[in-house]
């Protein structure tokens, strides 16, 4: 078994999430302490899915997020490069008609220009190899005024509360994926991706490096998660230039 490392070589990463795709929006729900229900909530209404709007959902994973688009009445195109996660959202969610499911590479979207009205990707930008590509990708196939909707685990400001998640994802996290995850190997990997990660600052930055424009953020649970928002300029839409 191979595993994946911070080099984030696509093929090894993708073989990491088909190991684990049977089990792992259980695992999620366990590992968040029942917060990732809260934290999707949180990304629809940043996104505001209307009726008949077609929203992107990059590495949908199975689907999660993509389901409470679609309950909105989106039309939602759920793309992964994970094969097993594909499989899994099929299974789960294949019967409704607002969910596309599509393999594809974030660096690399399978799509023309200003085919959606909004982008978003959950969980999954730290775990693309070359991340600001996948943002200009995204600007690229998001249409003039789109929006970007980016969730991502990220740093607590305050320091006591930065200590006390730091020692839970180094000392409790792995003993739980011991007991729950059908690959515990893989949670390593996330952990350190988590760990790794730049801060909401660096990451506001990279969206208005890509082309983004009125670039905000807010912290969910203390920090621990954050959401960041970003449109497409009008006169901009598809160049990646600022």
């Amino acid at each position: 078994m191979t595993k994946a490392d911070l080099n984030k070589r696509p093929e090894q990463v993708s073989s990491m999430f088909d190991r684990v795709s049977k089990k792992y929006d259980e695992t999620n729900d366990i590992l968040s302490m029942g917060n990732a229900p809260r934290w999707r909530v949180q990304t629809r209404h940043a996104i505001a899915p209307q009726p008949g709007e077609k929203i992107l959902d990059v590495a949908a994973g199975t689907g999660t997020v993509s389901k409470v688009l679609a309950d909105a009445g989106a039309k939602v195109t759920a793309l992964d490069f994970s094969a097993g996660m594909i499989e899994e959202g099929k299974r789960i969610h294949g019967a409704n008609p607002n969910i596309e499911f599509v393999q594809g590479d974030a660096t690399k979207l399978p799509f023309e220009d200003n085919t959606f009205d909004a982008s978003t990707v959950s969980f999954g930008l730290r775990n693309v190899q070359q991340p600001k590509v996948a943002l200009q990708e995204m600007l690229r196939v998001t249409k003039p005024g789109g929006r970007l909707v980016i969730a991502e685990f990220s740093t607590p400001p305050q320091a006591l509360i930065r200590t006390g998640y730091r020692a839970y994802m180094q000392l409790a996290m792995p003993s739980i994926v011991k007991l729950v995850s059908s690959d515990p190997e893989a949670y390593t990997y996330l952990n350190e991706s988590i760990i790794a990660w730049p801060a909401q600052r660096e990451l506001a930055s990279w969206l208005r490096e890509a082309g983004f424009e009125r670039v905000k953020y807010r912290n969910l649970s203390a920090g621990v998660v954050a959401l960041h928002k970003g449109f497409v300029p009008l006169a901009e839409a598809g160049s990646s230039s600022s």
